[in-house]
């Protein structure tokens, strides 16, 4: 709660962006994500639209920032986001506009919570267990129900998901297994598994409904960690985002592998800037939710002769 003010009343490009997402949802966002309550921010069909409008408003506000500091606005040489911030990356990237993009998200939204409610599901993140062991775990405990490795966020963090029961198991047999933690997560569906299959079908037919652009900058997909070039690509990757696991791990590898030394993690939170120090050693990462990370972001960039 509360994210995104302060870039609103600083910076143009921010507000116009929170302002305009008003008018496309039809519901005054802009005084849910400032001022709550927590517990509506945290209902899918208003935390998709929040996120995803607050991590434009703070790319929005780190671009007009450099209008001021830089000679131009700095291009990224590849971008990724995870989950529901491929939506982000998309829009850096120049696949779609943002009230598309929103549009977009919001239909999401409301497809996985639809999807929740037909087959109720539900998330837990296991912490120090090998993949194998996870893997050897899920195949002991889940018998008929679905329960499936969901997200692969770093060497150390596996994110699981499926029916109530199956999780349940799942975690008391990783916590002896020796996993370090092992916490069922607060969430309202098993997403990224096979629960979310009806969400895919209805995204897809949804997706037809838009023209989307080949990206300007290489975009690096959840579904299978590669870069995607073409906007048929990413259309059969957003699909198959819905129901399919997060490999954020090989996804940052793969960027890795092209020389990239300096992340920038844009929007709420610096989740994955923690995961980047989980996943290598050789790169470093900084993070824009606000005025005063935007400012040393750039000190830092102009430090490292990027700019």
């Amino acid at each position: 709660m509360g994210m995104g003010r302060e870039l609103y009343g600083r910076y143009e490009r921010s507000r116009k962006i929170i302002d305009l997402a008003n008018e496309i949802l039809g519901y005054d966002l802009r005084r849910k994500i400032f001022s709550g309550p927590e517990e509506e921010l945290q209902e899918t069909l208003i935390t998709q639209p929040a996120v995803f409008t607050v991590s434009a408003a703070c790319l929005e506000a780190f671009r007009e920032s450099q209008l001021h500091t830089c000679e131009e606005i700095l291009k990224p040489e590849i971008v990724a986001g995870h989950s529901l911030g491929e939506y982000t990356a998309l829009f850096a990237a120049g696949v779609f506009d943002f009230p598309h993009g929103l549009s977009l998200v919001q239909k999401r939204a409301e497809f996985i919570n639809e999807a929740s409610r037909e087959k109720s599901g539900t998330m837990a993140a296991i912490i120090g267990l090998e993949r194998e062991k996870l893997e050897e775990v899920i195949r002991e405990v889940k018998g008929e129900e679905v329960l499936e490795a969901v997200n692969f966020n770093s060497p150390t963090q596996i994110v699981i998901a499926g029916e109530l029961k199956a999780c349940q198991k799942a975690v008391e047999r990783a916590r002896a297994k020796g996993a370090k933690r092992a916490i069922m997560l607060k969430v309202s569906g098993g997403f990224h598994s096979s629960l979310m299959a009806q969400a895919r079908e209805r995204l897809a037919r949804e997706l037809e409904k838009y023209d989307l652009k080949d990206p300007v900058i290489q975009v690096v997909t959840n579904c299978d960690s590669k870069p995607a070039t073409s906007s048929e690509e990413i259309r059969r990757a957003l699909i198959r985002q819905i129901d399919s696991p997060v490999l954020w791990e090989d996804s940052v590898r793969e960027i890795l592998k092209r020389g990239v030394k300096t992340f920038i993690e844009v929007g709420p939170g610096k989740v994955l800037t923690g995961l980047l120090g989980r996943i290598t050693k050789e790169a470093s990462g900084l993070n824009v939710e606000d005025d005063e990370t935007i400012q040393e972001t750039l000190k830092e960039l102009e430090r490292l002769n990027l700019n």
